[in-house]
């Protein structure tokens, strides 16, 4: 679902990753589906340990990088020369990309080589070499699976067991607003780098590089750079709570400027579960663009309601299709955004009323495919409406 109506961000947000000399991945506020993978299972389960905030320890950065430091691992990606014929590319259209070595970071989460990183450090890497903390030694990689819809992935290297030192992975869920925070990495290839800040916000929506929205997404004013993409944000007790992944930019700075995000920890659980268990990731589908009513848009539309979501398209085919719901039917410009007009109107998912777009895309992520969604709507004049949506598979990219 693509959120057409919702403010979009006044600077690009950009991954980590440095791409020869392109150093950022530009993306923009935009769809909320997402990409099924097909990848290879993981032969043992994970055994990186779950942190508890309850015991109140905390260290202090020093500790911090003294203890997790060499769990973090630099990593190379060789890219070959390709078009980039995606309109998703961040070169453009047809601009043609000229390969070279991508640097990022990671982190190792168990005792058997696994690593866990971006997608978009890895992605349509011919090669993939990775060093360990302040070694010197690099390590040929496997590219075990990848989610582009939620940017994840999952390395295996071979390494001795005395030369792995996993990091705990803590619960997202229970970080607050507020909490100190420590991120590891490799900004512009300064590798063992680290900063230290504080959880900006929470609930935020970011755009995966393949045109997607990723929910549930920490803010934080930890320095974060490109190079720092796949690296770990860590709470005060030394536990991963997130996977930082953007930062938002501003006034052609490509730098950072105080707000970087991180793909939450527990959303990272999940896609490795998923391959773990199905050897791919699959995300829920509704296929529908659409935008936050407000009170402002309400009077300026003459609509019937002050909050829902104004459904502006539905994909062909879609679920949302298939379930008959409507999308507009009449362009128009407001505040320089081109909308369709006419649409249903999304009050309410499963009986519980909705406020803005983001309400429905945290609905769909939160959905399973094959889960059944009821969904009230508003037709024409007033007309109430109850559909039921049967979630599909996202496809591979918004477009």
């Amino acid at each position: 679902m693509k959120n057409s109506l919702r403010s979009s961000f006044g600077s690009a947000l950009l991954g980590g990753a440095v791409v020869a000399a392109f150093f950022a991945i530009a993306v923009s506020a935009g769809w909320i589906d997402s990409k099924t993978t097909t990848t290879t299972a993981i032969p043992a389960p994970l055994t990186a340990p779950v942190s508890s905030k309850e015991s109140g320890d905390t260290n202090t950065v020093n500790q911090i990088y003294s203890h997790d430091g060499p769990g973090v691992a630099f990593i190379e990606s060789t890219e070959a020369p390709e078009e980039a014929s995606s309109p998703l590319s961040p070169f453009g259209g047809d601009e043609s990309r000229g390969g070279g070595i991508a640097t990022g970071s990671g982190f190792l989460i168990d005792n058997e080589g696994h690593i866990l990183t971006n997608n978009h450090v890895v992605e349509g890497a011919t090669k993939v070499e990775v060093r360990l903390g302040s070694s010197d030694t690099n390590h040929e990689a496997e590219v075990v699976g990848a989610d582009p819809a939620t940017d994840v992935a999952l390395l295996k290297i071979d390494v001795p067991a005395d030369q792995q030192h996993p990091l705990s992975l803590g619960n997202s869920a229970k970080v607050q607003v507020g909490d100190p925070v420590v991120a590891i990495g490799n900004p512009f290839g300064l590798d063992r780098t680290v900063t230290a800040g504080i959880v900006s916000a929470l609930q935020r929506q970011i755009q995966a590089p393949n045109g997607f929205s990723i929910s549930h997404v920490i803010q934080t004013d930890a320095a974060i750079n490109p190079g720092n993409s796949g690296g770990p944000l860590i709470d005060s007790e030394g536990s991963v709570i997130g996977i930082n992944s953007q930062i938002q930019t501003g006034g052609g700075n490509d730098g950072n400027v105080g707000i970087g995000f991180a793909v939450p920890i527990n959303t990272a659980r999940e896609v490795v579960e998923q391959i773990e268990k199905n050897g791919k990731v699959e995300h829920a589908y509704i296929g529908i663009n659409g935008g936050s009513v407000t009170p402002a848009l309400a009077k300026a539309l003459k609509l019937p309601v002050e909050k829902g979501v104004l459904v502006n398209e539905v994909v062909k085919g879609s679920p949302a299709d298939k379930a008959g719901i409507e999308g507009g039917d009449t362009e128009a410009t407001i505040e320089g955004v081109k909308v369709s007009l006419g649409g249903d109107i999304i009050t309410e998912v499963e009986g519980k009323p909705i406020a803005s777009m983001e309400d429905v895309i945290n609905d769909v992520n939160s959905a399973q495919p094959g889960d059944k969604m009821e969904l009230t709507l508003l037709r024409g004049d007033n007309e109430t409406k109850h559909v039921t949506v049967t979630l599909g598979v996202r496809p591979k990219s918004a477009e």
